[in-house]
């Protein structure tokens, strides 16, 4: 699957929609940025039941803001529209790949039973 662009108009809607979803916040300028893209679309194309998005902080500022992005680039993986990753750099292909298989293997039934608590 490509990778998405995401903006104020689509967010919600393809974090709600879709159980899976990692999100680069990026800008054009940014170096790492840039230099991880590569990296980014690469792990994409090996997992095509994951949403991969990007978020152009320069343009979606909104987005940027709701999230407190300071730096860049920040990854956020959304599993069941709950944030259980969220960090800013660029990480290498390998660790980008071992991030994405154990997000997939956590235990969201269990994840979703300690918000409740937290929120009781």
């Amino acid at each position: 699957m490509a990778v998405v662009e995401l903006t104020k108009d689509n967010f919600e809607e393809t974090v709600t929609n879709n159980d899976f979803v990692i999100v680069d916040f990026w800008a054009p300028w940014c170096g790492p940025c840039r230099s991880f893209a590569p990296t980014y679309e690469k792990v994409s194309e090996d997992h095509p039941d994951i949403v991969f998005a990007k978020v152009n902080t320069e343009v979606e500022q909104e987005i940027a803001g709701h999230f407190q992005i300071r730096s860049i680039p920040t990854l956020m993986i959304f599993r069941e529209k709950v944030i259980i990753f969220s960090q800013a750099g660029a990480l290498p292909e390998g660790g980008f790949r071992d991030l994405v298989q154990k997000a997939g293997e956590l235990d969201m039934a269990e994840v979703h039973q300690q918000i409740e608590q937290e929120n009781a």
